[in-house]
């Protein structure tokens, strides 16, 4: 059950951008599992991937294409990974693309290809590639919420979020969605996601805007520690709205950002929300570190243990768990008695130890919350980060257990 989570009511279409979902039975019958997105001619793509060293073909693909030619089509299967797959896998991949290519009177290159599922199993083109006619015929402006679920593995909610800002050159809308629940730590964005504006924005300035908000959300996530082997988070501007970004410095590129940071935020807190099993969703804040870089080591010491993370699942305020974590992250000198940790606004450690004021009743009524943050004080310069997570409950195991049934 997800922690505060709903599927939107609705997201804005992005003009310029259409969508299908139909089903192709790539693992189960009777959902919609194939997402294509069409884009209008003269829109520019950023995209970052997942930097695991045993990266999917999907992932291979479509960094070749997006830097040989401009994207008109992307193609998203769910219930399969493609990856563990080899050269096979690479082939399956490109038959997919040129297919699409062939229906669409486009160029292979032109498609890009993701996938999501189970690693290792070989890609069932034959069923991608008979759908896609289909999908072709029923693409819409309004097909977020449908492209939203259909992208699903193990997510119990879909997720997206739209925003419309305003500019001095007149609004923008952004609109994206993700899917990501399990196998979610950074090394990019560990989830597929598809933000889509209607700005025109140049190509270095569309890259630079990308990373910044992956920075400051879908690499600021994590559910179990494990990094994906598919990461993809794509940034379309279709440039068919009264908005021109030709670089960051303007005040137009300003409420861009601020849109496509919010929209990212959202759907990287929406994932921890949904992650596998999650009961809890938890705020790491660290301050007072020398750099950004030490903060999020902390953070992620904090984050990533299980001992924490199962201590959070228990709404137990075993905050010895989290003092430890403090201390294997692996800080230069780091002195403990300039420490102060909190529960939410409870100090449970104070220089170094136990918070004479601390009382296990005032950390258990924290720990019983549903949302919770975890805030510590490193008291070694100005920088500071967040990072969002989840628990660990029974619920986690006996998912991924059974991810293969």
């Amino acid at each position: 059950m997800a922690v505060n989570l709903a599927a939107p009511d609705a997201l804005t279409p992005v003009a310029g951008v259409r969508l299908a979902a139909v089903a192709a039975g790539v693992r189960k019958p009777g959902r919609d599992d194939v997402v294509l997105l069409e884009l209008a001619p003269g829109s520019r793509v950023a995209a970052v991937f997942t930097q695991n060293a045993f990266c999917a073909a999907p992932v291979t693909l479509a960094r070749q294409h997006l830097a040989a030619a401009a994207p008109r089509f992307l193609v998203i299967n769910s219930g399969n990974a493609n990856a563990g797959t080899g050269a096979a896998g690479l082939a399956a991949a490109t038959a997919c693309c040129a297919e699409l290519a062939r229906l669409g009177d486009c160029s292979a290159q032109s498609v890009l290809p993701f996938s999501t599922g189970v690693i290792g199993e070989p890609l069932p083109v034959d069923r991608i590639s008979a759908v896609l006619p289909a999908a072709l015929a029923s693409l819409r402006a309004d097909g977020w919420s449908a492209a939203a679920r259909a992208i699903m593995t193990t997510d119990t909610v879909a997720k997206g979020h739209s925003v419309t800002v305003a500019s001095p050159q007149g609004p923008i809308t952004v609109t994206g969605i993700a899917k990501g629940s399990g196998m979610i730590h950074p090394n990019m964005a560990t989830l597929l996601a598809y933000v889509a504006t209607d700005a025109a924005v140049a190509q270095p300035a569309l890259q630079a805007c990308l990373a910044r908000a992956v920075g400051g959300s879908f690499n600021r996530i994590t559910v179990d520690g494990d990094t994906s082997t598919n990461d993809a988070c794509v940034l379309i501007a279709t440039g068919q709205g009264p908005v021109t970004v030709d670089d960051l410095a303007s005040p137009a590129a300003a409420a861009l950002q601020a849109a496509v940071d919010e929209v990212c935020r959202v759907l990287a807190q929406a994932i921890v929300r949904d992650g596998e099993g999650a009961t809890k969703f938890m705020t790491v804040h660290i301050e007072g570190g020398r750099d950004a870089a030490e903060c999020a080591q902390v953070a992620y010491a904090i984050a990533r243990s299980p001992l924490v993370k199962t201590a959070f699942f228990a709404s137990d305020p075993n905050w010895g768990r989290i003092l430890a974590a403090v201390g294997y992250a692996g800080l230069d000198a780091l002195a403990i008695e300039r420490v102060n940790v909190y529960l939410g606004d409870v100090c449970i450690v104070r220089e170094g130890g136990r918070a004479a004021d601390y009382t296990e009743a005032r950390g258990q009524a924290v720990m019983s919350q549903d949302e919770i943050t975890v805030r510590v004080e490193l008291g070694r310069g100005g920088a500071q980060t967040t990072v969002w997570t989840c628990d660990f409950s029974y619920d986690y195991v006996r998912i991924n257990a059974e991810y293969r049934t």
